[in-house]
């Protein structure tokens, strides 16, 4: 069938104002699929519910939860509860879950913020006196192991579990942890942080996988900035352990501090015996009793209730609706050689003219967010805060380890309003101050290097600009560039979409911590030049190729590309809804009345 041309529109709803008629052809254009055969007969019910100004009916369930149906008789949306922090409380097994779930994400911060000050330690440099190439490789192995953890975490994670893929990550960094802790060479901990690498790059892609599959739909948001509110606050405590530690005498003020992060570790390992299995991967191996009996558990249903609650049934459906689009698209596999052949084809897919536009998006966005310099403020924080004029290592440490709570204080607006302001305002603006201040602080060092003790001010300026950039980061490239990924691709290649870009943030991470040693013992003016040159062209790219995600449908995001892809998956997954009897549910819904209750 194909959708009603928008004259055909026009012409029908002339006595409609011009606010309705946008509604008319918005509410068309994202649902036409589901348009009976007789579109003009769909189209004039449309339109006399407009005339009459038909708002939407809400019916409310048992356990607070309710189910909003538009007047076009198709569209729907539903929620368990209220969103925000009474979402949360409402939907507290959820959440207790996805607590336990973002200690992965901690374990990730955990690494990121500890280097900074185990690199400066005095018994460490004494130890190992290592060359700025080594100091690079030291930091930058755990970026190629997590390189290889993020690959490879997702395709595990399908063949057997979220849960015990997590189990197995944590071990895997226990393991280096424990290198790294009890390292009698510098080969030991170049062993440890590859190790631990693996374990932290599968766990920034299981952690929030598994957290985004366990959610409700009204406080999914809510939920994912837990997981990168856990990445700054390790961030936090990596730095600040190592700074209260440094001055205990011996290899106990290094030794500490990488030994600590076993303990997060070991909690999550415990937690996997406990937490519930993903309910959309058990539909998509076609488990269907037990996803419903997870899908139950996680909702705080009893299965008796679970039978004949529509919320549970509306989700169920969602679910098998998209597992049903990726075996089509993908087809189902019985023998190792076809599954390799699949998932080959399916990687090779991001890269053919339906999704490259896409796809250069998640890379590149991930390449912009790296090379903006924030993780060489985090990797390198005391060198560079010594090489814009700061001396004493307790000032040193104490400026370079605010950059973690500016960070962390920086993110917290932007997940409560990033919907409002959009993705592209705070990518541009962001951008833009990232490049002014990298810009200031390599014309001071410039200016004043030579001499710092005679121009403090200068230095403290220096550190301003340092604080600002932070800022500016934290409110743009930090939050956004782990969102648009997720954004503009279709629901078939979403995940591996995702994970290639997370993959671009590893192999940008990786470089940026081998070779910033190398440009500060260069020039450490040039370096910072170097990150306002790539913050300055991240503005031009946003500016003439990123799109505007916040508040668009698939249908509409899918315009601003060149392939009709997304239109496509539209059309089937229709079919599917349609099949499977969630179109028959909301008929259902819709002949009840519910409780007639209207908003």
């Amino acid at each position: 069938m194909n959708a009603p041309g928008f004259e055909n529109i026009t012409a029908m709803g002339q006595e409609l104002s011009p606010e309705q008629l946008a509604l008319l052809c918005t509410t068309i254009t994202r649902n036409w699929s589901w348009w009976e055969e007789d579109v003009d007969e769909d189209l004039a019910r449309a339109i006399d519910f407009l005339k009459k100004g038909s708002k939407p009916t809400v019916h409310l369930t048992r356990h607070g939860g309710q189910i909003t149906l538009h007047p076009d008789r198709h569209s729907y949306t539903y929620t368990y509860g209220s969103k925000g922090l009474a979402g949360l409380a409402h939907n507290r097994y959820a959440l207790l879950c996805a607590i336990f779930a973002s200690i992965g994400g901690l374990s990730f911060g955990y690494d990121q913020g500890v280097i900074a000050n185990v690199l400066v330690m005095k018994d460490f440099m004494t130890r190992w006196p290592i060359s700025p190439l080594e100091e690079g490789f030291m930091t930058a192995v755990l970026e190629l192991g997590a390189l290889i953890g993020a690959l490879c975490a997702g395709i595990f994670a399908d063949n057997y579990s979220r849960r015990f893929s997590m189990f197995v990550s944590c071990v895997i960094f226990c393991i280096g942890s424990a290198f790294q802790c009890g390292a009698q060479t510098l080969l030991h901990l170049f062993i440890g942080r590859a190790i631990g690498g693996v374990g932290v790059g599968a766990l920034s892609t299981l952690s929030p996988l598994y957290m985004a599959e366990i959610s409700p739909p009204e406080v999914r948001g809510s939920l994912m900035a837990l997981e990168q509110f856990a990445i700054v606050l390790g961030v936090v405590l990596g730095f600040w352990l190592g700074y209260f530690t440094r001055n205990i005498p011996g290899p106990a003020s290094w030794r500490i501090p990488l030994g600590v992060q076993i303990i997060p570790a070991i909690i999550l390992i415990l937690s996997c015996a406990f937490l519930p299995a993903s309910p959309r991967l058990l539909v998509l191996q076609g488990k269907y009793d037990e996803a419903l009996a997870s899908l139950a558990q996680l909702r705080l249903r009893s299965p008796e209730e679970a039978q004949n609650d529509p919320l549970i049934q509306i989700e169920f459906l969602e679910m098998r609706v998209e597992a049903t689009m990726v075996h089509r698209t993908f087809g189902t596999a019985e023998n190792s050689k076809s599954r390799l052949s699949a998932e080959w084809g399916s990687w090779k897919r991001l890269l053919g003219n339906y999704y490259r536009d896409r796809t250069m998006v998640g890379v590149l966005m991930a390449f912009f967010q790296q090379w903006s310099g924030i993780n060489a403020l985090l990797y390198y924080g005391p060198i560079l805060v010594r090489n814009i004029g700061l001396s004493g290592g307790n000032v040193t440490l104490l400026v370079s380890g605010g950059i973690g709570i500016v960070q962390f204080l920086a993110v917290l607006p932007v997940i409560a309003y990033i919907d409002q302001w959009g993705r592209r305002p705070l990518l541009r603006g962001g951008s833009i101050v990232m490049t002014f201040s990298h810009f200031s602080i390599s014309i001071l060092i410039v200016l004043f290097s030579s001499d710092w003790a005679a121009h403090s001010t200068a230095a403290w300026i220096g550190v301003g600009f340092v604080y600002l950039f932070t800022a500016a980061y934290g409110m743009s490239f930090g939050p956004v560039a782990w969102v648009l990924p997720s954004e503009v691709f279709p629901l078939s290649m979403r995940s591996k979409g995702v994970a290639l870009s997370t993959a671009s943030v590893w192999v940008n991470n990786f470089l940026i911590g081998l070779i910033t040693p190398v440009t500060l013992e260069w020039s450490a003016a040039g370096t910072f030049m170097m990150f306002a040159a790539a913050s300055f062209l991240a503005y031009i790219w946003v500016t003439y190729t990123v799109p505007e995600t916040a508040n668009v449908s698939l249908e509409e995001i899918d315009g601003m590309f060149k392939s009709s892809a997304g239109r496509e998956e539209i059309i089937m997954k229709a079919q599917i809804e349609e099949d499977l009897g969630l179109r028959d549910l909301m008929t259902r819904l819709t002949a009840d009345g519910g409780l007639n209750v209207h908003e």
